[in-house]
């Protein structure tokens, strides 16, 4: 009679129910702790040699990972007493006087609560009108409050000021798998530690030692699927584990697992992985129909694509990683084996492929054409070249060698630098493939050979790309003021541009390529950016416009108004004007123009062309407007 069924019988002969393995294992002391949790236990065994025991401490992680077993074997550490030891210890080998009833949650001393029931600060007003009472029997009076993010901000505030000075015998302890909710000033005053998830070859080691122990037979594929399912939590994995057992009677094998978790075959993971690099589509659909078949769920299926892609592109950095416990051989002897051929940016495509089809496929009405239709897509982008080729090839063509005559040297398989790929037996290659030597084209007839990239099924297609006559560059515009800027938009038919230029622009410095302005009061937020694209546009250079402090010279629009003023006061200086006006009260002057020459007038009088070059003067041929 197996172990296992001596437990059952004795169970049932008692009256007595079966403890589930996530309690029967649970750790009692820090040796059991070092699962996982190295950092926190080295700082603990420091703290309590030195005599150096906080006040509070804070516990945060995911669930599973141990935050409230760890509260218990750290209430019990502080209470440790036997007949040779009197003091706090994290050397728990000897159960001490207190260890069973703090383990088992019964100890009157140590206090748990559950923040998440019990909420209010009438909860936390209780607490603090106990810690003023020394302890019964033991050492510390310790409180565990589990789940403290969801305390009210009342029972919050109503904590600070004994967490912040609590008694000599008073000890805090708080879980919490949401430390960010958790607010500053309690963080402030506790000791914090961050017990991190457990990694999978840590949890298949355990499962190993729980599974010897109870006399369980359990294949390792098995155990590394349940460890990868528990995703670092030792209690979620020890929980599937019991479900496993159950499912196979006794007996964790791999298949059992496989159908219990709805996981797909790994090795079939990667002969799916296989089809898609090669872009043999009809391979792949019909290895990924026949897992659809045997009950694998289509996300899932995709998901364990996405984690296999994940491991061949971190083995090609860290090939250490080829190690890991949890990896079936089949998948670490494939997966090295990819990650020297196929490369990064490759695995990258397919990586975002991924995550962007996983949730397509998840909230499709048909998952199974969805998936089909994701790795359609992976098997398709296999054969398309990376955009670093893509611009070289282009390089190629614009220097003129048509891709033909000078081709680059392929680099290295396994390099990473994102050429084609190419499947070769069991070796992934990467190679370029380059048209044969021609000879060269006459300079009167230049054409350029474009090689599309090939693929394993089809032979390469050749097109010819003939070249355009080279057109006349466009005569650059010169632009010496404002006045030019406005005149050029005029030209080009932008009335806006004219105007935010005459009304709001205050030019500090211009030169070719670069304008300096100051606006004027109410101009728009996208001027500048819009005039410098505007004159690259218009003269063919690159310009920079930008803004600058100095206040500049007044705007078009404003010019134009300082000399109509100026030519109006000048009007009322010139003695004919000045008869006039006195000879007709109520006259004034409305207005001044300044009329352009006649032809035969040109030698003899030469009128100014622009209103900032009048002197003040009223010229022959001035209309004055009263």
């Amino acid at each position: 009679m197996s172990d296992t069924e001596r437990q059952a019988k004795d169970a049932a002969s008692t009256g007595t129910g079966y403890r589930v393995l996530a309690r029967k294992y649970r750790p009692k002391d820090f040796t059991d702790l070092m699962v996982g949790q190295e950092p926190m236990v080295r700082t603990l065994t420091n703290a309590f040699e030195t005599g150096r025991i906080a006040q509070a401490y804070m516990l945060t992680g995911v669930r599973g990972v141990g935050k409230t077993t760890t509260a218990r074997i750290l209430a019990r550490a502080l209470n440790y007493k036997t007949a040779e030891i009197d003091r706090p210890t994290i050397d728990l080998r000897e159960p001490g006087q207190h260890c069973q009833a703090i383990m088992e949650g019964r100890h009157v001393d140590v206090i748990e609560m559950d923040a998440a029931s019990h909420t209010g600060i009438d909860d936390i007003r209780e607490i603090i009108e106990q810690v003023r009472y020394r302890p019964v029997s033991a050492r510390y009076k310790v409180y565990i409050i589990d789940e403290v993010h969801m305390l009210s901000t009342a029972a919050f505030n109503g904590l600070l000021k004994t967490l912040e000075e609590p008694p000599e015998h008073v000890k805090f302890i708080f879980a919490t798998t949401e430390i960010r909710k958790v607010p500053i000033t309690v963080l402030s005053r506790c000791q914090r530690f961050d017990l991190r998830r457990i990694s999978a070859s840590d949890l298949v080691g355990l499962f190993t030692t729980i599974a010897a122990k109870e006399g369980i037979e359990a294949e390792p594929e098995a155990l590394a699927m349940i460890a990868r399912a528990a995703e670092g939590s030792a209690r979620d994995g020890l929980s599937l584990l019991d479900q496993a057992i159950a499912h196979g009677s006794g007996v964790v094998a791999a298949d059992a697992v496989r159908s219990m978790l709805g996981l797909a075959d790994r090795a079939r993971i990667v002969d799916l992985f296989h089809h898609i690099i090669k872009g043999d589509v009809a391979a792949a659909l019909a290895e990924f129909n026949s897992q659809y078949e045997a009950g694998a769920n289509p996300v899932v299926v995709l998901t364990d694509l996405a984690d296999f892609t994940h491991l061949v592109t971190r083995l090609k950095y860290v090939p250490d990683a080829a190690d890991d416990p949890s990896l079936s051989e089949v998948e670490r002897t494939k997966a090295v084996e990819f990650a020297q051929g196929v490369a990064v940016t490759t695995l990258s495509r397919f990586w975002q492929m991924l995550l962007k089809g996983i949730p397509e496929t998840e909230t499709a009405a048909r998952t199974a054409g969805a998936a089909e239709m994701v790795l359609i897509r992976l098997a398709h982008a296999a054969h398309l070249p990376a955009p670093e080729d893509a611009a070289r090839r282009l390089a190629e063509f614009s220097e003129g060698n048509g891709g033909g005559t000078r081709p680059s040297p392929a680099p290295p398989a396994g390099n990473g630098m994102g050429t084609p790929v190419s499947y070769q037996g069991n070796v992934m290659a990467r190679a370029v493939e380059t048209a044969p030597s021609r000879p060269a084209p006459s300079p009167a007839a230049p054409v350029a050979m474009l090689r599309a990239v090939p693929n394993t099924q089809a032979s390469p297609v050749v097109g010819r790309i003939e070249p355009k006559p080279a057109e006349a560059p466009k005569p650059l515009v010169p632009v010496n003021s404002m006045a030019d800027i406005a005149e050029l938009a005029g030209q080009k038919r932008d009335p806006k541009v004219k105007a935010l230029v005459r009304s709001f622009v205050r030019p500090v410095r211009l030169e070719p390529g670069r304008l300096d302005v100051s606006l004027a009061p109410g101009a728009p937020t996208t001027l500048l950016n819009e005039l410098a694209v505007k004159l690259k546009e218009w003269t063919g250079i690159h310009w920079i416009v930008s803004l600058s402090r100095e206040e500049g010279e007044p705007t078009l629009v404003e010019a134009e108004a300082n000399a109509q003023q100026q030519r109006v006061a000048d009007a009322r200086q010139d003695p004919d004007v000045a008869a006039i006006l006195s000879q007709f009260p109520g006259a004034k002057i409305i207005d001044v123009r300044v009329r352009a020459p006649d032809v035969e007038e040109e030698e003899q009088v030469a009128a100014p062309a622009t209103a900032e070059s009048v002197d003040g003067d009223i010229l022959p041929g001035d209309d004055i407007e009263f």
